[in-house]
């Protein structure tokens, strides 16, 4: 009958020493939780503490007004500056016997570029001094027969004959002056040598002769080939191509920035329109649009492909940055930094925010009577490490 008892105070008194030993060893480890640190968030908010947000990289901005802009993203071509390149090509048929410049080189108007050996010097040079002869006889028979009409010795039919005969060769005296004319400066009647020379200064571009090649003349009824390029890279083109859709909203001045695939990291190159084509193609339905840019280094090559970025419509409004924007399922939502909770966390609130992500351009203005009234002037907006908050959320 008396053993129950004594059970019972026994478990009573090991239960005892059993709650004293827990409060003992969490008094010695570790502090029981506060309220505060214990608190969650509401559904639409994330806390972090200062080292989560390290650690995410977290960065904010303030929403303020800016130089808003559409945007029309294009594919572009690098050509040179038509008014600082040539195109050489030999006037004379022959054979090239030495070649002067090579490229990369530089030269100056006049300077020889390579020399041909062309029959064509010579005939020319036999052309002018037998027209010359002509024009001297043809002369002296116009003048006898006018003496031998005054005396009614010869009829008029012969001075008429004799006068046609005498402009027909100053004709072609002239047309033998201005073939020689245009090899004049380069061509060596002696030695049947012509001498082809840069009609600029500038860089030798590419060269597509070799000694030994037979060349086409200009000017002897065949087709020619370019034998040399020269111009200058300080200053190139960049024609791009605009689609009828957008033709209206491009003007002359529009800012123009390129991009190049072979400088990725390279800032991009800037320039503004200058012309646009006053036709469309047929085929493509667009309007070449022309902008000159700066080239240091002479990075941009000619028949270098780019990505031409034409900023349009541009106007100052309130706006944040693109990349603010973060996609969440069907929706897309920016991140606010809101303030600091009890224990120090920074607290961020999510505000759905409809936005056409196909835009381009480096602002999402904020207008609108369906724009969140969170969205103000001096909202801090968070631009990088939005993921981590997407994911807590």
């Amino acid at each position: 009958m008396n053993a129950r008892p004594k059970l019972v105070a026994s478990s009573f008194l090991v239960l005892g020493l059993a709650v004293a030993a827990s409060s003992c060893h969490r008094g010695e480890g570790a502090e029981v939780p506060s309220p505060a640190a214990q608190a969650q968030p509401p559904v639409n908010e994330v806390w972090l503490s200062d080292a989560q947000m390290r650690e995410a990289k977290i960065q904010v901005e303030p929403i303020e007004d800016q130089d808003v802009d559409d945007v029309i993203l294009t594919s572009g071509r690098v050509t040179f500056d038509d008014l600082l390149v040539t195109h050489v090509f030999s006037p004379v048929t022959g054979r090239i016997t030495k070649i002067e410049a090579s490229p990369g080189q530089r030269v100056k108007k006049g300077d020889a570029l390579a020399t041909i050996e062309s029959p064509d010097v010579g005939i020319a040079s036999s052309d002018l001094s037998k027209a010359q002869a002509d024009l001297v006889a043809a002369e002296h028979d116009f003048k006898r027969i006018k003496a031998l009409f005054a005396q009614n010795a010869a009829s008029e039919r012969d001075v008429e004959q004799s006068e046609d005969a005498y402009r027909k060769a100053q004709a072609e005296l002239e047309r033998a002056r201005q073939k020689a004319w245009l090899l004049k400066g380069g061509a060596d009647a002696v030695t049947q040598t012509f001498t082809l020379q840069a009609g600029i200064e500038g860089e030798v571009i590419s060269r597509f002769v070799n000694p030994g090649m037979e060349v086409q003349g200009q000017y002897g009824g065949g087709t020619a080939v370019e034998l040399f390029t020269i111009g200058e890279l300080d200053r190139v083109w960049i024609m791009a191509d605009v689609y009828e859709l957008d033709f209206a909203r491009v003007k002359v001045g529009t800012p123009v920035t390129v991009r190049a695939v072979a400088y990725p990291g390279r800032e991009p190159f800037k320039g503004t329109v200058e012309w646009i084509s006053g036709v469309l193609d047929k085929d493509t339905r667009t309007a070449k649009v022309r902008c000159s840019l700066e080239n240091p280094g002479h990075l941009l090559r000619p028949e270098m492909f780019v990505t031409v970025t034409l900023r349009v419509d541009q106007k100052r409004e309130l706006a944040f940055p693109r990349n603010a924007l973060m996609r969440l399922g069907d929706v897309t939502v920016v991140f606010l930094e809101t303030g600091k909770t009890a224990d120090g966390r920074t607290k961020f609130q999510r505000v759905p925010f409809a936005a056409d992500e196909g835009e381009n351009g480096r602002w999402i203005p904020i207008a609108g009577s369906s724009v969140p009234q969170a969205l103000t002037k001096g909202a801090r907006v968070v631009t990088a490490g939005a993921v981590l908050l997407s994911s807590s959320g």
